[in-house]
């Protein structure tokens, strides 16, 4: 494992972090992966208490192995969901419960947005209570995880003496939310920048356009789809850590490797990723990452399952969208979660991290998936179910 340092607190951070967030159902192969990552050099591990099951999984795993000191924790504050001051120490307190710990070791601000966001917890006294935590050593490092414009990202980052920060960073779009500019405004404060979304919710690992593949592929062969993702964002001094949410062993496995082997990248490789980008922005069209914030929708629809439907039907061909997108939206049955249910409600895009226009692109969608003659075919067989 590399490890990059921290010139904030001294620590050394393994290049690749492990993200939480879609742990396994089976505690036997999560507690492995966990395992397994912290015997190949993993020491950086994020969670959040809005990840269902995460904080208590890691914690019960770590505890019972006795590897908390091993590594650093990662974890957030639901701002969200915070209605008060009072919430503060509520969700703080759960989080030292769930993790079976007496302190945090990075503490983000979970999802900032804006700069007024950012205001708006400060009137409410979030930097006295930052400042408290501190003092009593059960935060080390205060950071933020930023879903929002450039814009507003550097005003946050100049708001508060940061620790750390956490964006969005891939290179589908490295002009997205932060963006490469972001990452070097943080990184010029002297500050650890954390990556999350390293392969766009895994786009970039299994859902390449086939031309695109095949270009990795012919450029080095051993080399995944997911590992070319991991060492573009390695070969910039200013990424400290890579989140990824690995969750098979052969992921682990690869991972690891390919986190030993980083190394500058050449100008031929450089040039390979040139040609894959404009490949991949041209086949998906509606950039989403899968991380579910917008659900449940309240009229049923799975939307993410709509839109990888929808850019596989781009990427991988009408025929592959189509059998994912009736698969995922369950047309066939009594409940269907198709994008036509959309009563444009928004609830789903006060929730997007990603700033979607979520109504309209289910209304593209439908336009694709659902035209007449296939909405005439799914009325006709489903009458003989």
């Amino acid at each position: 494992m590399q490890y990059r340092e921290d010139k904030v607190s001294g620590n050394k951070l393994s290049i690749l972090g492990l993200g939480c967030m879609r742990f396994s159902r089976n505690m036997a192969e999560t507690e492995r992966m966990i395992l397994a990552a912290i015997d190949g050099g993993v020491n950086y591990f994020d969670t959040a208490y809005m990840y269902p099951n995460s904080e208590e999984t890691l914690g019960t795993i770590l505890g019972k192995h006795k590897k908390r000191e091993s590594v650093f924790i990662a974890t957030k504050l639901p701002l969200i969901m915070c209605k008060g001051p009072k919430d503060f120490d509520k969700f703080f307190d759960k989080e030292l419960e769930r993790l079976q710990t007496g302190y945090i070791d990075y503490y983000l601000m979970h999802m900032i947005t804006d700069f007024a966001q950012w205001e708006q917890f400060c009137s409410w006294g979030i930097e006295q209570w930052i400042a408290e935590k501190k003092q009593a050593g059960k935060i080390r490092q205060a950071g933020f995880s930023f879903h929002g414009g450039y814009g507003e990202f550097i005003k946050v980052l100049d708001a508060y003496k940061w620790d750390f920060c956490q964006i969005q960073y891939n290179y589908s779009n490295d002009n997205f939310q932060a963006g490469k500019e972001g990452l070097k405004a943080a990184s010029a404060k002297g500050i650890p920048v954390i990556i999350m979304e390293p392969l766009l919710g895994g786009k970039l690992a299994t859902g390449l356009p086939k031309e695109a593949a095949a270009l990795f592929s012919r450029a080095e062969p051993s080399c995944s789809p997911a590992a070319w993702g991991f060492r573009w964002l390695w070969n910039q001094s200013e990424v400290t850590c890579v989140l990824s949410g690995m969750n098979t062993a052969a992921q682990m496995e690869e991972n690891l490797r390919t986190a030993e082997n980083a190394r500058t990248l050449t100008n031929d490789e450089l040039a390979v990723f040139a040609e894959v980008i404009g490949l991949f922005n041209r086949a998906y069209k509606i950039h989403c990452t899968g991380c579910n914030y917008c659900m449940p929708c309240p009229k049923g629809i799975n939307i993410p399952g709509c839109f990888a439907a929808y850019n596989s039907s781009f990427a991988q061909g009408y025929t592959i969208g189509m059998q994912q997108f009736l698969t995922s939206t369950a047309v066939m049955s009594k409940k269907p979660g198709g994008p036509r249910l959309c009563i444009e409600c928004g609830k789903c895009e006060s929730h997007c991290p990603q700033h979607l226009p979520i109504r309209t692109a289910l209304k593209q969608v439908a336009g694709r998936m659902e035209p007449l003659p296939i909405r005439a075919i799914i009325s006709i067989v489903k009458r003989f179910f």
